[in-house]
């Protein structure tokens, strides 16, 4: 399965995702229940070109930079999507599983 890894910014810091264009479209939908959405790149690649790949995987970083600049107020399902853990605020329980 090809992988995308994603670089998006948040609040001035960086992170990394890793995840198969399947997870990306499920969270697309997921997404459109809740907030305003950019345009998800096509799920149809003619071939894995690495070109085409790049261009993909900008797509989705694009994607998910645009959900981020959009909306105040981001979706816990787009926070754990992104391995971020929502409330800074609160001291850090490392939950087990």
């Amino acid at each position: 399965f090809q992988v995308f890894k994603i670089e998006v910014l948040m609040n001035g810091r960086k992170h990394f995702v890793e995840k198969r264009y399947s997870e990306f479209h499920a969270l697309h939908k997921k997404l459109k229940k809740f907030i305003r959405t950019p345009e998800i790149p096509s799920k149809h690649v003619r071939n894995w070109v690495p070109k085409v790949l790049e261009q993909r995987r900008q797509g989705l970083e694009l994607y998910l930079q645009t959900v981020i600049l959009e909306n105040e107020e981001l979706p816990k399902i787009f926070l754990d999507f992104l391995n971020i853990r929502h409330v800074p605020t609160l001291p850090k329980a490392e939950s087990c599983g």
